[in-house]
């Protein structure tokens, strides 16, 4: 199209746009019989609305498919159900007709393959902790020897957005995928539930489930969690000290864990305990005879008295004598109190950061 202009400028002028076709093509590299296939279309100066119509055929001259739709910024992406009678081993193609701008086009050709079948989707334990290496396996047919997939691991939403965590490239040797992950928990604060939404579930709390799907060809497998959920278990490190940063030992306490359970227990010799495999979150420790309750990461400030004024000026016999007074007096209160101030220190992988980052925001799958 000439792009020169060559006419006046103080006067109005008709110019007409040629409608084309930029591009037709598969977004895989193979059409499977009797599935999905996704088709592409983009187009320049094509109004929005235009009706395009898609017709899929083989080499050999048999319809596979069609699917129709309209035009919107120049674009089109549809799904095609492929015939499940298409013959293996031919080649595919679609026809594009867009009427109303005087378009069409052909797109490119690919492999028509057997259908795609994904079983025995499974994770190598049903719990995870940080750090630990997860296998994860599934039997695949219809797809090439050698041929590259993708496994995509997600974060399970009960209302059913759920976050992207991962995604790995994983090898098909025969008809089987296996890739080994390490499991690094993503702290996400969008995902601690709220007062409402723990009415909404009956008040119960589920620590963080994992799930994957596996994406081959552009098909996705898995979505209706076949693999199985992964649940995370986490720890936490409870340490009571004094004021003088000594143990207090063997002190029971009683822990409530963000599921709204409770465990109680001793305090060894080290005023320490490691309670294992509690879910993540905001945790609260009640110590017998001590503090009635404390949050996790808390912990108790001294308060500081004030000292004397340089403006208040000499102390009177009179009222030197009325503070001896009153220091006895408080001696004889102080006589039933503990000698310290008991301080407590928790420690919980989220403390050190937990694994949790910063990055760009996640993808969601919704079903």
């Amino acid at each position: 199209m000439d792009l020169k202009f060559n006419k006046a400028t103080d006067s109005e002028h008709e110019i007409k746009l040629t409608s084309s076709l930029i591009m037709a093509a598969w977004r895989a590299g193979a059409v499977h019989a009797g599935q999905k296939a996704v088709v592409e279309v983009q187009t320049s100066f094509v109004g929005n609305g235009a009706k395009i119509k898609i017709t899929g055929r083989s080499d050999s001259g048999k319809k596979i498919g069609q699917l129709s739709g309209k035009i919107r910024s120049n674009s089109f992406v549809g799904e095609m159900d492929i015939d499940e009678d298409a013959e293996i081993g031919d080649t595919a193609y679609f026809e594009a007709d867009i009427s109303r701008a005087g378009v069409d086009g052909e797109s490119n050709h690919v492999p028509i393959l057997p259908p795609i079948e994904v079983t025995n989707m499974k994770w190598s334990a049903g719990e995870a902790r940080r750090g630990d290496i997860l296998t994860l396996s599934a039997d695949i047919k219809g797809v090439p020897g050698g041929k590259e997939v993708k496994i995509i691991i997600y974060e399970y939403d009960r209302d059913n957005i759920h976050d992207k965590i991962a995604e790995l490239p994983a090898i098909v040797v025969d008809e089987k995928i296996e890739v080994k992950w390490e499991y690094e928990y993503h702290e996400d604060t969008d995902e601690i539930p709220t007062d409402e939404e723990l009415q909404n579930y009956g008040n119960s709390y589920n620590p963080p489930e994992y799930f994957f799907v596996i994406e081959a060809d552009g098909l996705k497998f898995g979505t209706e969690q076949e693999s199985g959920l992964l649940e995370f278990k986490d720890w936490v490190e409870i340490e009571l000290i004094d004021d003088n940063d000594e143990p207090i030992p063997d002190v029971e306490y009683e822990i409530t864990l963000p599921d709204g359970t409770k465990q109680s227990g001793k305090l060894d010799s080290e005023g320490r305990v490691k309670i294992e495999d509690v879910p993540p979150g905001k945790f609260v420790i009640k110590y017998k005879d001590l503090y009635p309750e404390v949050e996790a990461n808390d912990a108790v400030e001294e308060e500081e008295e004030p000292g004397p004024s340089v403006d208040e000026g000499p102390v009177t016999d009179e009222e030197a004598e009325d503070e001896t007074g009153d220091e006895a007096q408080s001696e004889d209160e102080d006589d039933d109190s503990d000698i310290f101030d008991e301080r407590t220190e928790s420690q919980s992988p989220n403390d050190f950061g937990g694994g949790g980052t910063d990055g760009p925001e996640e993808e969601k799958l919704q079903m």
